[in-house]
């Protein structure tokens, strides 16, 4: 089986974007793929009760709890690795997790960033896009690595900037289509997994 692990810090809408995508489509079925968990470095993160209710086991592993980042990170490790995957997700977790978490899920890791890298790293992302003069932003899935934001680009969404945006309103427009290209790409990601007939 392909284990999905998801992280979340919040509400978790892209979490259920690919929730909702994987049993639309099967994902059991065609890539013998599933969701075995939703974690959380939040007690306070809305996202969980969804995932609980859908059947989804969850867990919190709060930051808050711990001195310092490398002992939260190992213990985030510790809460993933239970679950053996194949993938591990960020859906709006928003912790930078340390080089050494990073490489032990090289190539397994991937998150989803508010513009179209390489462009505006970081935070406030629609804001600087709107400041900048940009007529287009977006979305961008990408790999994790241990530099922020700067992993191979997966998938990209592109939205036409307005003239009377800001910056609510672009994300919104800007959300509207991570929801699609990031079960998309981890769709992708599961079929280039998929053991190859001989």
């Amino acid at each position: 089986m392909q284990s999905i692990v998801i992280l979340i810090s919040g509400s978790g809408s892209n979490m259920q974007a690919i929730v909702r995508a994987s049993i639309a489509e099967q994902w059991g079925d065609l890539y013998n793929a599933h969701i075995t968990a939703v974690i959380s470095n939040s007690t306070n993160a809305k996202g969980l009760a969804w995932a609980h209710s859908q059947g989804i086991a969850t867990q919190v592993v709060d930051h808050q709890a711990f001195a310092t980042r490398g002992l939260f990170d190992a213990a985030l490790q510790a809460a993933i690795d239970t679950h053996k995957p194949q993938l591990v997700v960020l859906a709006g977790f928003m912790r930078i997790l340390g080089a050494d978490f990073v490489a032990h899920y090289a190539g397994r890791m991937i998150n989803i960033h508010p513009s179209l890298l390489p462009a505006f790293t970081g935070l406030h992302t629609h804001q600087r896009a709107i400041d900048a003069g940009c007529r287009f932003a977006g979305a961008t899935v990408h790999r994790v690595t241990p530099v922020l934001d700067e992993g191979e680009i997966l998938a990209q969404a592109v939205v036409p900037v307005l003239n009377d945006d800001n910056e609510h309103t672009l994300a919104a427009r800007v959300l509207t289509q991570e929801h699609l290209i990031y079960p998309a790409a981890i769709r992708t990601l599961l079929q280039q997994q998929l053991p190859r007939s001989k």
